[in-house]
């Protein structure tokens, strides 16, 4: 008996080990290693497995972080070699992130419990490895956007300790709200937003090379301590977390601009070079109504008309787009088709009838508005990184030379002038835990910013608890073991 425990002991222990290997290093291990890194990569190229197992090693012995470009920390856009800096951007789709209530049952807090933690693997692996300068959750952050504040202050709790984990200082507020647990005083907020001159509002919504919220002053790539290394968080409105516009309360909207950031914002970086790119951060569940509140709709086209009027007429670079909800595109494209939903014969709420319920693209006319304000420059190439189609989705916008009217399609030749439009992979993981890796590599040669995309996929979270329960039994049985050896001798 003793040694069947002993065999079986080991064999055990031999299957974790290839199952903790295989969840720390599984972007080593995709079928295709290439997605799991940096496009191109000179200065960004990801570690090789023995690299990346010994530095990984010495990094949990020595505290030292994973090995890169001895300058790719130093406070300047451009490389000791006189190369600039790629952008280097990790997505995340739609976490939607479950709650816990009275009636659920144990197995499903276990379930969620052992989720936050599965997702939180994802983004410390990928974090750790990859050192981004940037990351973006592309919205749906949480599963329903009707809880009360309370519920919305405990999963925020779990989504900045368990999910997205970062130093203390740059979740300090939502900690302190949570400790707090009051209702949130959402009409002081709107009274203010309301009040607020439009163009105070867009100026306040406007900056320049930020690298960090904590110190906006600060020049990239930013050390928040000692061998820590935090990108630029950015959080996107999504349908669950405010609600589409026919649903959008002042409740929803003051909340999530408290805990996860303003919802429409745009970020220059490197203006007045040749290399001058922006982040552009657009709420798109407020483009389109008819709105409950219509005041968030006219906020939103308040700020484009202000991005356009302002800021265009300078700008001379390319532009990332951040947003939820993708652009239209006729059916076949991607998995969801064109499609809008409004409220009709509801009678719980009837003040909410004729408003918009729902939709999977933005219309037309508005995606047509949109891509001409946010990418202004026809021989720039562009990129639109969006959530909401949980499948995902890769397709191209060009302006048709007659019509000078934006089309999508699935191939180009060229990308010059192009937008390319991702729709991220959720991350959940029915979906296999998908990491967004989106690289900037400014060409020299044409003075352009160029984009790439590959998409890094995890395992179904079904692997990473059967990891997680063969550790945890293997420990109580090297214990039993070692106890056994004890006691016999």
């Amino acid at each position: 008996m003793a040694t069947f425990l002993f065999g079986f002991t080991w064999a055990l222990t031999a299957i974790a080990v290839v199952l903790n290997v295989f969840i720390y290093f599984y972007p080593d291990f995709n079928e295709q290693p290439s997605h799991c890194k940096w496009y191109a990569a000179g200065t960004g190229d990801s570690p090789s497995l023995l690299n990346t197992i010994v530095t990984d090693l010495s990094s949990k012995i020595l505290n030292n972080p994973l090995s890169t470009p001895a300058d790719l920390f130093s406070p300047s856009v451009l490389h000791d070699s006189g190369d600039v800096k790629d952008i280097r951007m990790l997505t995340f789709g739609d976490p939607q992130i479950n709650g816990n209530w009275p009636s659920t049952k144990y197995i499903k807090r276990l379930d969620n419990y052992g989720n936050d933690y599965y997702l939180g693997h994802i983004y410390s692996v990928m974090k750790k490895r990859m050192q981004p300068s940037h990351v973006a959750v592309m919205g749906d952050l949480f599963s329903s956007q009707w809880i009360y504040d309370s519920e919305f202050y405990n999963r925020t709790y779990r989504y900045v300790t368990r999910l997205f984990p970062r130093p203390e200082a740059y979740k300090q507020v939502a900690l302190d709200t949570f400790n707090k647990h009051e209702n949130y005083d959402w009409e002081n907020w709107m009274n203010e937003e309301n009040a607020m001159d439009p163009e105070k509002r867009f100026r306040s919504r406007v900056y320049s090379d930020v690298y960090d919220w904590t110190n906006l002053t600060a020049k990239y790539p930013l050390p928040s301590g000692p061998d820590v290394r935090e990108p630029l968080f950015i959080n996107l409105t999504g349908n669950h977390d405010i609600g589409y516009s026919g649903d959008a309360t002042w409740q929803h909207m003051a909340r999530f601009h408290l805990l996860f950031g303003q919802n429409n914002y745009v970020i220059n970086y490197n203006k007045g070079t040749p290399y001058e790119w922006r982040l552009v951060v657009l709420d798109s569940l407020t483009l389109e109504g008819p709105a409950l509140q219509e005041e968030f709709v006219k906020f939103t086209w308040s700020f484009l008309e202000n991005l356009k009027e302002k800021e265009n007429p300078g700008f001379k670079g390319s532009t990332v787009l951040l947003t939820h909800i993708p652009f239209y595109k006729p059916e076949g494209l991607c998995t969801d088709g064109p499609q809008h939903i409004y409220y009709v014969d509801n009678e719980k709420e009837p003040y909410k009838n004729g408003k918009l319920r729902s939709q999977n693209h933005l219309s037309y006319d508005v995606s047509q508005k949109v891509l001409d304000i946010i990418f202004p420059n026809p021989d720039k190439e562009g990129i639109v990184l969006t959530g909401h189609d949980h499948e995902g989705c890769d397709n191209y916008y060009t302006k048709d030379g007659e019509s000078k009217e934006w089309k999508a399609v699935s191939k180009v030749e060229s990308k010059k002038g192009v937008v390319r439009e991702i729709v991220v992979r959720s991350m959940m993981g029915d979906f296999n835990g998908n990491t967004g890796i989106m690289t900037g590599v400014f060409n020299k040669e044409s003075s352009n910013w160029e984009f790439h995309f590959t998409l890094c996929p995890f395992v179904v979270q079904h692997w990473w608890w059967v990891t997680k329960i063969v550790t945890g039994l293997t420990v109580v049985l090297q214990s039993l073991c070692y106890l056994k050896r004890n006691i016999s001798i």
